[in-house]
C-alpha cells in the first residue's frame, strides 16, 4: 500500500482508533513541525498521523508551519495525504456536521509561508495548480462514503482565510459571489505544498457551523463543539472503510 497520512485538524488532534507503533520527532530545513509524527496501524494498515495545531491544539492557523509538516513528511515517505479539518458552511448544501470533499480551492491568506523554492539556491518553479486536490485521491473517499452510506457532500470550493478571527458577515457575502461553498483558515498553504512535493493531497472538510450570517445569532463554541463531535465520528468511520478499500485495491 502507498504510505499514507492522516492531517488531523480541530476536533481531531489524536486519533483514538490509531495503534501506535513509534512516534517521530523530525528536524526539518524549515524548522519545527507542530507535533511529532505518530505511526500506527488503523484497520492493520500502517500510516502517519500528525496534529496540524499541535497536540495539545495550541497553533493557531497562521502560526502553523505548514512548510516544516510537509517535508516532515515527505521524509518519512508520505506519498498521499488525508488533510481533516473544521470549516464553516457557506452553501446551503454545507449544513453543519455535514463532511465535503472539496474540488478547489480560493486563497485569501496572507503573509505565509507559501512554497518551498523561496530562496535564490532554487530556480524559480511554477507548479500546476488547477486541480489543487488529487481527483483520484478525492474518488477513492467519494467510493468509501458510498460504501458505509455516508451522505457526503462530493465537491466544493474551500475559501482559505486567515484566522484566528471568524469571518465578518459581509466578508462571507465577498466569498459567496467568488464562488466559495466552505470557509476555512488551513487549506493552504497545505495544498500547494503538498503538490510541491509530489504528494496526492485531498481534503475532509467537516462543516462545524454555519458561516457568518448565515443562520441567526452569534457563532457559539458550544454549537461548535457539537457539530464536530457527530462529523468527526463520521471521518473516523470514513477513514477505516477508506483503508480497507485501499487495503484490498492493493493501492
Amino acid at each position: 500500500m502507498t504510505p499514507l497520512a492522516i492531517i488531523g485538524g480541530t476536533g481531531l488532534t489524536q486519533l483514538s482508533e490509531l495503534s501506535i507503533i513509534k512516534r517521530h520527532k523530525i528536524n526539518t530545513p524549515y524548522g519545527s513541525p507542530s507535533a511529532d509524527f505518530i505511526v500506527g496501524e488503523l484497520n492493520e494498515i500502517q500510516v502517519v498521523f500528525l496534529a496540524r495545531h499541535g497536540n495539545p491544539h495550541k497553533l493557531p492557523p497562521h502560526k502553523i508551519n505548514y512548510r516544516a509538516n510537509l517535508w516532515g513528511l515527505k521524509q518519512l515517505g508520505v506519498e498521499q495525504i488525508i488533510a481533516v479539518a473544521a470549516v464553516g458552511g457557506i452553501s446551503s448544501s454545507m449544513v453543519p456536521s455535514q463532511i465535503a470533499i472539496p474540488d478547489q480551492i480560493i486563497d485569501y491568506t496572507y503573509g505565509r509561508l507559501h512554497s518551498f523554492f523561496e530562496d535564490s539556491e532554487y530556480p524559480v518553479t511554477h507548479i500546476d495548480f488547477t486541480y489543487p486536490y488529487s481527483q483520484n485521491l478525492r474518488s477513492q473517499l467519494i467510493l468509501a462514503a458510498a460504501k458505509i452510506n455516508l451522505p457526503i457532500t462530493p465537491f466544493g470550493t474551500y475559501g482559505c482565510t486567515q484566522g484566528p478571527r471568524l469571518e465578518t458577515a459581509a466578508e462571507i457575502i465577498r466569498m459567496e459571489k467568488d464562488g466559495c461553498d466552505l470557509v476555512g483558515m488551513t487549506g493552504m498553504p497545505e495544498a500547494s505544498l503538498a503538490k510541491e512535493l509530489k504528494i496526492d493531497y485531498a481534503a475532509l472538510s467537516v462543516v462545524a457551523n454555519w458561516a457568518a450570517g448565515k443562520a441567526e445569532g452569534e457563532i457559539t463554541m458550544a454549537d461548535i463543539e457539537h457539530n464536530l463531535e457527530a462529523g468527526m465520528a463520521n471521518v473516523t468511520h470514513l477513514l477505516k472503510t477508506f483503508i480497507s478499500l485501499h487495503k484490498t485495491s492493493g493501492n
